[in-house]
């Protein structure tokens, strides 16, 4: 298997970025019952290779360049599979001290090393905080909105003691910016919270002003604030709250929880030049950053900081009999910081990342992928059909064609069916835009130009064709038709009309479709090219088609000529 890995991670580049599949390739190839006889691991091996892995996505290919980094060394790799050999569940300190410990230390390494405040890092003189790590940034965000639940019920029920808790529930309100991640909403679904969505600056960050008349408004209305969830690095464009102003406004509320999501920006800290990106983490109550996007650190292990244990274990701890111990009040027991039970000795890899690298090593890998960053931007903007919509800071290039919408997502689309590279899209200040993200370890400037090299070529092809208007006849799009787009949700036009009428977070990377019907079973006959990918690859998008998201009615004037009989496989629209 070692062999099979490192075979696979160096012949990775001569590979497809996206699978060529369609849903349910693999039910047809697996038999539906599960063998009774042990079978041989050269046949297990062999379905690996000609069933497995062509319906894989290679996230750590080095055209890759959607999402954020999918973490990935081999120091981790290795740590993960003598983590599994030991097998043991760390849920206390004893039932496994030195994965309790090791825990402890990483985590205090790893917080001295991005900056943050004494009160976080568990050895320091006086420390009530500590870290702990978790599955993922979702469940961080979750725990510590629970841990502030927990807080601001304590202190309502400080007149009404005999109050069951659930009766304040009605009265908490948390607040995020339109630019959080979807997971702040999940969140207060489960906990039954209400949440207010509030609209960033026009760079993306959420400041003071919008945050106090937000919550002014609601304690007039008798609600109490009891959350607020910041960002530090947004997932649809790298943008930064201003925690310089939205810190002294929480800390001027009786019981109001402060977290920072940093998932992705969180590990630039590491180098010093970045740090002020930092500012404003002093009023922070709670900070989570996941060294398995951009420190090289295999998922699972999101790393959350609290400035308080006792206000996280407080609203989590549950001790049955069976799982105390002698030590309990000498040792941390994880079992008490999170959700979950059951715990993998997950520090061992990051203990082996940080010690096989350095932080010096790190902190070469993160300044890489900052400078191909800016070297794309640059080319972008040497292109004058082209813009870049954000602030390029660290690894993330938001940008797109200067055309309507609709051209953008053709261009996207064709460019992730060749196969040649995988990116995403997602709205930033409104328009559609396409996210490049460097994401490789070892990722060059070949790598760089090589991505742009694709994108213009096929730009290129697709300014190109521009047949007059009135020769193009757009076919019925079916949910059925629409459900063919692999990476794309598909959604009726009623659907969508009711969703935009709700402040919803995004998780910036769900790209969506809207059907023209609700039929399911396609009646337009073959001959009158029902192929919808032909139908936006070859059609000229005009400026007052733009955005099909926002438009009650296609025009049917169009139809569409095929300049070419092959079928494209899409993979992202």
């Amino acid at each position: 298997m070692v062999d099979y890995i490192c075979q696979y991670m160096t012949n990775l580049e001569n590979q497809r970025v996206t699978p060529d599949v369609e849903p349910g390739y693999l039910r047809k190839l697996i038999p539906s019952e599960a063998p009774v006889e042990p079978e041989n691991w050269e046949d297990i091996m062999n379905d690996v290779d000609n069933k497995i892995m062509p319906g894989v996505t290679h996230w750590q290919h080095p055209r890759f360049h959607a999402y954020f980094p999918s973490g990935n060394s081999y120091p981790s790799i290795l740590a993960d599979m003598l983590s599994d050999a030991i097998g043991c569940i760390g849920f206390s300190w004893a039932a496994s001290p030195a994965c309790t410990e090791l825990e402890t230390i990483v985590m205090d390494w790893l917080g001295k090393a991005i900056g943050l405040p004494n009160d976080f890092i568990t050895s320091s003189k006086g420390s009530r905080g500590g870290g702990v790590i978790q599955t993922s940034a979702s469940e961080c965000v979750l725990v510590s909105m629970l841990a502030a639940r927990n807080q601001a019920i304590q202190y309502l029920k400080r007149n009404k003691p005999h109050v069951e808790d659930n009766v304040f529930l009605p009265k908490l309100v948390g607040y995020c910016s339109r630019e959080a991640h979807s997971c702040v909403e999940k969140a207060a679904k489960i906990l039954l919270v209400k949440l207010r969505i509030l609209e960033p600056d026009e760079n993306g960050s959420l400041r003071k002003e919008t945050l106090l008349e937000a919550m002014e408004k609601d304690k007039a209305n008798g609600m109490v604030p009891f959350f607020v969830s910041t960002i530090l690095g947004s997932t649809s464009s790298c943008s930064f709250d201003n925690l310089q102003e939205i810190g002294p406004i929480c800390k001027a509320e009786p019981c109001t929880w402060l977290h920072v999501d940093a998932a992705y920006a969180g590990n630039a800290f590491i180098c010093p030049e970045l740090k002020p990106l930092l500012k404003g983490i002093e009023y922070a109550d709670s900070f989570n950053t996941n060294p398995n996007k951009w420190l090289l650190v295999n998922f699972d292990c999101s790393c959350l900081w609290v400035r308080c244990r006792m206000r996280l274990t407080h609203a989590l701890v549950v001790d049955p009999l069976y799982l105390q111990h002698a030590n309990s009040d000498e040792a941390i027991d994880y079992r008490h910081w999170g959700i979950p039970l059951s715990r993998r000795f997950r520090s061992l890899k990051l203990w082996f990342v940080i010690r096989k690298y350095g932080l010096s090593g790190l902190q070469k890998y993160i300044r890489n992928h900052m400078k191909l960053a800016k070297h794309f931007e640059s080319l972008v903007k040497k292109d004058n059909r082209f813009e870049v919509v954000n602030d390029v800071r660290l690894g993330l290039v938001c940008f797109r064609l200067l055309a309507p919408d609709t051209v953008n997502q053709t261009l996207l689309a064709t460019i992730n069916a060749s196969g040649k590279l995988h990116m995403i899209p997602s709205m930033v200040k409104g328009k559609y835009i396409i996210r490049f993200c460097v994401t490789a370890e070892r990722a060059t400037r070949d790598d760089i130009e090589y991505a742009w090299r694709t994108i213009t070529e096929h730009a290129s092809d697709l300014l190109g064709m521009l047949p007059t208007r009135k020769e193009f006849v757009r076919p019925p799009l079916t949910r059925q038709k629409s459900k063919r787009f692999s990476f794309t949700r598909s959604v009726s036009k009623e659907l969508y009309k009711r969703s935009k009428s709700k402040s919803n977070l995004h998780d910036g990377a769900t790209p969506i479709l809207v059907a023209d019907s609700d039929e399911e079973n396609e009646t337009t006959p073959s001959n009158e090219n029902d192929d919808i990918l032909d139908a936006l690859t070859n059609c000229k998008i005009l400026p007052e088609d733009d955005d099909v998201f926002n438009q009650d009615n296609c025009d049917d004037n169009f139809r569409i000529h095929p300049t070419s009989p092959k079928e494209i496989a899409c993979n992202g629209t």
